[in-house]
Order: C-alpha cells, then structure tokens, then sequence
C-alpha cells in the first residue's frame, strides 16, 4: 500500500551546516571544475553550472543516471558493504538468533551465486505447485497469501492512518497489479511503449520458461497476463487522476464491499492476512476495484493462476539464479532505463538486509558515521528554514489573514526528524536460516515486514516511527504526521562538512529543507492540517487563487521538450515543482539573514547570491539516458534535474540579478508570466 509521502531524491553538492554568519576560517566558494564556460549562465544556467562536470564524468554502464544523487548513494553502499563484511568476523555473527547473525547470513546467501545457480528455479517448485493445483474456491486465500509480502495480484490491501483522523491506523484497499508499473505501456502505441511492451511480452515468455513451463503452457500464459494486466491498466487511475487525494477517500463498510463487490470473498480475504475482525476499509479507486470484481467472475481459471503464477514468480526472481537476475534486468533496468550493465552481486546483496533489515543495519551505520553534532546544527538550520517559510506566508498578498493564520499554525506544528529514531524497530520475529534458500528467506523477512505493517491496523498511530531508514540518502514530508525528516545518510562527508560556507550550504541542504517543508503546503500538503486531518482550512477565495497559480505553473513545465517530441507533465509533477520553487525562495531569504548573505564579497570572482544558486545547480548535476528520461517522465513525480534547476530559477527574481539576466536573455521570464506560490 502506497503511504502519501513526498520523497525528494535530496542530492546534495555542499551539503554542509554552518553557525548563520560564521564563515571566517572556512573552506569557500565553489568547484570551477564543474562549469561549463562555454555557456552563459544568461542562456542555460544547468549547463553553465554542471557541463563540465558532466563532460568529465560520462554516465557509467552500471547507472541509467548518474549524477550528485548518485554519488552519495555509492558511498553510502560502500560504507554498508564495509559495515556487513565486517559482521561475518565478529562472535555475534555464529551466535543464532542475534540480529548480527541474521544480517550477516542474509547477505551470505546472496552473495553465494554456486549455490544460487545450481537450486535454479527448485525453490519456487511447492508454491508454483500450490498456484497450478488450487481450485477456484482457494482463489481469494492465493490472493491473500501472495499479499503477504510476496506480490499484489488484482489488488493490494495496506495500513495507514485515516486521511480524516490521523491518530488511527486503518484498512486501505487499492488497485494493483502492473508489472509494467505505469498503465501507459500497456494502452498506448507510441514507438516506446510499443517497445516495452513488446520487451514486456518477451521477459514473462523467459521467467515462465526459466520457471518449468513447457513451450505451450509459455504462449498461452503470456496472453493471460497481458489481458489481465492490459485490463488493470485501463482503469489505473492517470497520473494527474493520482495526485487528487479527495477522490482515494472512499469509506467502505465490510457489509458495503460484500454488496458492491460480491465476486471478492472478503471475509476469506481478511481472515487471510490475520485481521477478520476488519469493520470498514478506504477504497482508492472505487472504478478499478469493480473491474476487479468483474474479472474475477469472467476470467477462467487458468488465466487467474497463470496470473498468479507470473507475479510469484516475478517477486523471487531477484533471489534466485542468474538467468532470473538477467531476465530482470534486460527488462527492467536495459529496456525501461538504458542500462548497459548490471550491478555487481555485492551491491545486490547488501540491498536485502539494508531494506528488510533496515533499521538493524541503520543502527549500526548511525554508530560508526553519524557524528553527534550535525543533528544539533541541522536543527538550527531547521529553525532558520521555519523562520523564512513564516515571513514568506506572512507576506504573501494573494492570501487572506484568515487562511495565513491556519497556515503559520501548520508550520509551527511541523515535527521534525533528524539523524536515526530515538526507538529502533524489533527484529526478533525474523529467523534467517542458511539450510534454506535465498528466497526462501527474503519471502519469511517479507512475511514478517507484512505481518508487521497489518499489526498496526486498528491502533494508534506512532507518529515516533520512521518513514525511511537511518542510512537512506532522501528525505521526506509526510502530510499525515505532518513531519519533515532527514535521515543520517544525507548528512555526513563530504556533503555535512562545517569547512563549506553558508552561500554552498544554504543553496545546497538549505533548498532541501525548504522543499520538504513547502510540501506541506503543495497541491496535496494543502489538504491537510496541522494534525495531519485532511480538512480544508482553506477560504474558498483563497483556494481558487492558490489554483489559478498552480495551474500557470502546470503549464510552464508542460511547454518543455523533454525528449523527441514528449513533453514533461505540470500537473503530475506539480507538488514537487511548488517545492523546489518554494524551497529556493525560503533558503535564499534564511540565507541573506547570515553575515555573509548581507554582503557582497566576491570569492573566485562570484558574489555570495551567484553562489548560491550555483550551489542548488550543482545539487542536479548529473548524466542520463534517453531512455531513462522517457521512463522517467512517466512514472517519477519529479522533473528532471535540468528543469528543476533551469524552469525553477526562471521564476525568480533575485536569481536574474544576481547574474545579470535580462529581456532577451534565454533564462529571463518576463514579470508577467512568473509564478510565486510561497
């Protein structure tokens, strides 16, 4: 189940916290080597800020995109890796049951590829028995099972906090079931998804093979996925449809779902996954769950379990053999995103226990690299951030008393999270055991991870619980806690370095920050209150011109080219190109508080204002595949790196004068046609 979560890839070019005005005795300026100077900044900015850079550093065979992001993610891996080979010689790794003994022999199992290659696709051979054997009254238990942390056939059930009431956790029901991931690929027949699609058909013909199906049984399953598949896709909501919060909030009843949806054994369901106690659900997409029902009474038996079969057997082929991996990633990371070599097995394995033991190997990363001090500046610089957002609110002329003081109480609720938890999540029902396979041990930690999330139904929230790992590189505003959080692994060297002054710092974390705050204010933040509630504490004259705002931004990026003839989307990308605007303006202000922001010293012949947007530049640099940019486009809620530097920046005033950019100039956007939304 998707939670409403704003996740910004918060890549980073200087990333360090500084005291606000205390540059004296620090390393200054900016990376020269990065430019491009045979481009103006008046007519590319992107380009001027990070071609040299991308010159020097051609996309490596490994990454669809590479760039700042990037690089920190491959830090952050090594230092994982380091972390888990180093388990294997401590005594805590040979003691059974031991969290250490757990992580370090989930890891071995992946990294054993002798044993992965000759086990082929025998640890799949009970449960594809169970799927081809069952008949169709064990449908809606299969259905339940694989929802249990294996795949989400048809549709997927998940726990969260009520949209309305956000100190309790409830039931959510929601459309599923695309391999593909985005309903374009299947309906629509432009020259790429007419590839993918085709490379789509290729890749199930292969697991299926991969899996002991003979030639015929082969055919006829790759027509039974598309069609259901292709039928799913036609009522998945459009990604404009995904951002409108209001129209996923469907309160069901158990006794309405069995009267709306009466194909759907519901009862059988819920006592499935352990809840049969379950009284009422949300319903996202009210239009798709009743497709759902109806496949469920015209399908034959043999289409549903060879659907069943392909998304088990999609969810293991990760842990299984080399000829799965490489089926996976000639689909999903060659012909989706350009890649033109796998990543190596040592970058693989770590990846399961770093994610179904995330918070056992964050506490260990946080030990050894997180250093105390930068949760103690990163609050400052929180505080400054909140302090500029509250002027910016205050300011605003297209917004009423009324509406600001809702606003600025929201804002001064913001719970912020910074660094690791302060309560390490239990891992104590998770037996690893090396006698088994690999997948059978990434499908019992699943299980677990499943169990864990559907305990919650019913109860409190725990708004102390985190939405990202310790050692993750991202951050997040979540609307229905109504926090910010930036975990450790954004925030260490050479990213969280003191030596770096405040024009690099403010530009770089400093529009991070402002960004996830200012998503409590986007298209979708704006629903919600301080509480986490979705109400609308908005007057109506206040929304309308919030919209009418918005909607000139939606158009600003849907005139972009992204590639070929495609056009980036406005409105899908909406939410995050408010941030990324509102996140410039907040920092630019927090940073002109400090002493170095009030005046006007040059250092390698840049102002501190050219710093700093050279620094939030800096923060996109990065090379990518066409490819990706297709797939991208469709499915990422975020712009490109190029535009949300250049379409961002060309909303801002401060940013034309600091470079002296004017009518004519490439980068200038007339007064008339700017957007200021905070």
């Amino acid at each position: 189940m998707k939670t409403i979560k704003y996740l910004i890839p918060a890549v980073i070019a200087a990333m360090s916290i500084t005291d606000a005005g205390a540059t004296e005795g620090k390393m200054k300026g900016v990376d020269k080597s990065n430019f491009d100077e045979t481009i103006s900044p008046k007519d590319d900015f992107f380009q001027f800020a990070c071609g040299g850079w991308m010159k020097a550093n051609p996309l490596p065979a490994q990454y669809s995109r590479f760039g700042t992001f990037d690089i920190l993610a491959e830090n952050n891996k090594t230092q994982v890796k380091e972390l888990i080979q180093n388990l294997a010689n401590t005594s805590e790794a040979k003691e059974a049951g031991s969290i250490t003994q757990k992580v370090n022999d989930m890891y071995q199992l992946g990294m054993d590829s002798v044993r992965l290659n000759a086990e082929k696709a025998s640890p799949l051979k009970a449960d594809l028995e169970k799927i081809t054997t069952a008949k169709r009254a064990d449908f809606i238990n299969i259905i339940s099972w694989l929802h249990m942390g294996i795949g989400a056939p048809f549709f997927d059930t998940g726990v969260m906090s009520d949209l309305m009431d956000s100190n309790i956790n409830i039931m959510y029901v929601s459309l599923a079931g695309l391999g593909l991931g985005d309903r374009d690929y299947y309906i629509e027949n432009d020259e790429n998804s007419l590839r993918i699609r085709e490379a789509y058909k290729k890749y199930i013909e292969t697991v299926f093979t991969l899996a002991g199906y003979k030639k015929s049984a082969v055919k006829t399953a790759v027509k039974n996925v598309m069609k259901i598949e292709t039928a799913l896709a036609k009522v998945t909501f459009t990604r404009e449809e995904s951002r409108d919060i209001a129209k996923q909030y469907n309160i069901r009843t158990i006794e309405q779902l069995k009267a709306d949806y009466a194909n759907i054994d519901w009862t059988a369901y819920f006592a499935g996954i352990g809840l049969p106690e379950v009284d009422k659900v949300c319903v996202d997409n009210l239009k798709g769950l009743a497709e759902v029902n109806s496949l469920m009474k015209t399908l034959t038996d043999k289409e549903i379990k060879d659907y069943f079969a392909f998304e088990y057997i999609m969810s293991a082929s990760s842990s299984l053999s080399d000829d799965f991996i490489e089926a996976n990633f000639e689909m999903f990371s060659k012909t989706l995103s350009g890649k033109k070599e796998m990543q190596p097995r040592w970058k693989r394995a770590i990846g399961v226990p770093n994610s179904l033991l995330g918070e056992a190997v964050g506490k260990l990363y946080v030990e050894k690299y997180f250093a105390g001090k930068s949760k103690e500046k990163m609050i400052e610089l929180v505080n400054n951030l909140k302090i500029s957002l509250a002027e910016h609110i205050a300011s605003l002329e297209w917004m009423s008393d009324k509406t600001k003081v809702n606003a600025l109480v929201k804002l001064n609720s913001f719970k912020v999270k910074i660094g690791y938890p302060d309560k390490w999540k239990d891992y104590s029902g998770v037996v690893v055991d090396k006698t088994l396979s690999y997948w059978e041990n990434v499908k019992a930690a699943n299980l677990f991870r499943a169990k864990d999330s559907y305990s919650k139904w019913g109860k409190p929230v725990d708004k102390e619980e985190w939405g990202m790992t310790p050692q993750t590189v991202n951050a997040y505003y979540n609307p229905t806690t109504n926090e910010i959080c930036f975990p450790a692994g954004i925030l260490q060297a050479p990213y969280f370095d003191v030596n770096a002054d405040d024009a690099c710092n403010y530009g770089a974390i400093g529009v991070v920050i402002g960004h996830e705050m200012t998503h409590g204010f986007d298209d979708q933040g704006r629903n919600f209150d301080q509480n986490g509630n979705m109400i609308d504490w908005w007057t109506e004259e206040d929304a309308t011109k919030f919209k009418q705002l918005t909607d000139k931004l939606v158009e600003q990026f849907n005139e972009i080219v992204v590639a070929d003839d495609v056009h980036a989307n406005g409105r899908f990308t909406l939410g995050e190109n408010i941030a990324d605007h509102g996140g410039l303006r907040v920092a630019y202000t927090a940073f002109k508080k400090t002493q170095q922001g009030q005046n006007c010293e040059k250092i390698d012949g840049f102002t501190p204002d050219q710093r700093f947007y050279i620094s939030y530049a800096n923060v996109w640099k990065g090379n990518i595949t066409k490819e990706e940019i297709l797939r991208r486009t469709k499915t990422d809620p975020h712009s490109l790196g190029k535009w949300r530097v250049n379409a961002s920046l060309r909303n801002i005033e401060p940013f034309f004068k600091a470079f002296d950019i004017k009518e004519g100039d490439a980068m200038y956007r007339i007064p008339a046609d700017r957007v200021t939304i905070w």
